[in-house]
């Protein structure tokens, strides 16, 4: 069974990712939280700007965006160093060393005004390429009954 899965991941074809616009922010090192009250500018490729219509109806929206300065991944971690929390798989956690880079976080919009969006709580350094925003839709990303490890709360945030 593991050769058989080895063979399909193997033969998958590469997917090709273009960045959308970047972010602007005073985040110039790797932190471990305070990003809560961190105010960005995502600037879009301005002819991404028509595909901004609307998105000032929504108060949050989500930021899925490329975590560039990964160079390596790592397939279990202890999060953010923390010496009180265990080490677990890095599925298990949102650390950044992932086989794929890809992070997304949900933020509160602030402003838009042409290819630009201001946004509150974006947990990215200054340059990070942009690859895709959503809307925030209850519908789909509103979890009621949610269960986490008693360990996340030990983190920062």
């Amino acid at each position: 069974m593991a050769a058989e899965l080895f063979v399909k991941i193997k033969s998958m074809r590469p997917i090709k990712l273009k960045p959308i616009g970047f972010v602007k922010n005073k985040v110039k090192a790797p932190r471990f939280g305070k990003f809560a009250k961190e105010v960005s500018e995502i600037i879009l490729d301005k002819k991404f700007a028509p595909a901004l219509k609307g998105i000032d109806d929504y108060s949050h929206i989500i930021v899925v965006y490329w975590m560039d300065k990964i160079k390596d991944y790592a397939v279990q971690h202890r999060p953010q160093g923390n010496s009180e929390v265990p080490i677990v798989g890095i599925f298990a956690c949102r650390c950044p060393a992932r086989p794929n880079p890809i992070g997304i976080t949900t933020v509160k919009l602030i402003s838009h005004q042409g290819n630009k969006i201001k946004v509150k709580g974006l947990d990215v350094l200054d340059g990070t390429p942009i690859l895709d925003i959503k809307p925030y839709w209850p519908q789909y990303d509103k979890v009621v009954k949610e269960k986490i490890p008693s360990w996340v709360n030990k983190l920062e945030f």
